[in-house]
């Protein structure tokens, strides 16, 4: 595929992103790869892979989903950030992507009722969500089966998951990441307390938006006094579909937009995050079919609520024309490319000067070894 040079756009122009100045505006998502090993550390494919994508300078990565803890995980192969020897192998990443005079953040990631309860019992670990509700009848049936029904979490276990979520990234600024992504989107735990297709607790934790809401400010909150609002981003994907999220009530902007209120109240109190990063509702469509009805897929609320920094991610590789549009627009967006940038290790300085781009392979994006994850070559 051949593309327009983008040199001439908001894509390469610098920006202020936290405590740091990017030189380009094209971001690496955080994309699951499952190339870890047994102890889910990162591996030395991992520190190739991340080096790779990081080659021009003044690069933002935003790593693979990772673990906070071992209750927070149940898939293998996915990195964690609790113990030591994770703590030392990202370490050989974040060192890596530093010699090329980039910047990496780790998203921190609770899976809730999208673990499998089967994995779970293996580790004598619970099946939780902020409610008992399942997202698949076949889910269910495992659980019953397996012995591992899910539950929803106590207020104690609550305090202690947001202080799990403080120590990960701790752990991630201590192996010399540049911050923390925190991940609200895709159905995970977050997710799941948000919206309200998945919450029905009737305590603190649910019923109104203010109470559905009080679990990920919570995080936010722990977090920035741990490491800092300037190395702290967030992860949202208010018309999401995945994972059981949206229902045919659901209102994406009076749920999110209290939240991003929320979060830049917190920012007029100089306490701004570094960004929020909002996945678009599978861009270029008008519309988004949740449960029976067809509702409005449009961000645009979020940029009228949060007036710092964004990250937006979702199928640009389909228009670049919509990647001119929304990068110029204001001066405050940056782009996240997938699919793209894994079979283009050297995705932005192929942007920028337009490039052919290597076409990625779905086959390979779950794999193991070098096959679809180190192998994509550099333009010639």
């Amino acid at each position: 595929m051949t593309i327009q040079p983008l040199a001439d756009t908001n894509l390469f122009k610098p920006i202020q992103v936290g405590r740091y100045q990017l030189q380009h505006r094209v971001v690496l998502p955080p994309l699951t790869r499952y190339r870890n090993d047994t102890d889910q550390a990162p591996t030395e494919l991992a520190v190739e892979y991340y080096g790779q994508r990081s080659s021009k300078v003044g690069t933002l990565l935003v790593t693979e989903a990772t673990f906070i803890s071992a209750a927070a995980g149940g898939y293998d192969l996915a990195p964690g950030i609790w113990s030591g020897k994770q703590v030392t192998q990202w370490n050989r990443v974040f060192n890596k992507v530093h010699e090329n005079k980039s910047f990496i953040f780790v998203q921190l990631w609770h899976l809730g009722r999208a673990s499998k309860p089967d994995g779970l019992k293996a580790r004598g670990l619970p099946y939780v969500s902020s409610s008992a509700n399942y997202i698949t009848d076949e889910d269910k049936q495992l659980a019953k089966k397996v012995g591992n029904e899910l539950r929803a979490l106590t207020v104690d276990e609550i305090k202690q998951t947001v202080k799990d979520y403080a120590q990960a990234a701790a752990n991630a600024i201590k192996a010399g990441a540049d911050g923390v992504e925190i991940h609200g989107a895709n159905g995970y735990l977050p997710d799941q307390f948000i919206q309200s297709t998945s919450n029905t607790r009737t305590d603190q934790y649910g019923g109104s938006v203010e109470n559905r809401v009080r679990f990920v400010l919570e995080i936010v909150d722990a977090i920035v006094a741990e490491v800092g609002a300037d190395r702290t981003g967030i992860r949202l994907s208010p018309w999401g579909l995945i994972a059981g999220m949206g229902g045919a009530a659901y209102n994406p902007e009076e749920t999110f937009g209290y939240l991003l209120e929320q979060l830049e109240k917190r920012a007029q109190e100089g306490k701004r995050l570094a960004y929020i990063h909002l996945v678009e509702p599978r861009y270029g469509r008008e519309s988004m079919h949740i449960g029976s009805g067809v509702v409005p897929g449009d961000n645009a609320f979020a940029f009228e609520k949060w007036t710092g920094v964004v990250i937006r991610a979702g199928a640009y590789h389909e228009d670049y024309n919509h990647i001119k549009g929304h990068v110029n627009q204001n001066d405050r967006s940056l782009i996240a490319f997938g699919r793209t940038f894994i079979a283009n290790p050297d995705l932005p300085e192929r942007l920028e000067k337009g490039w052919e781009l290597n076409q990625y392979n779905r086959d390979d994006f779950y794999g193991v070894g070098a096959k679809g994850y180190t192998d994509y070559p550099f333009h010639k």
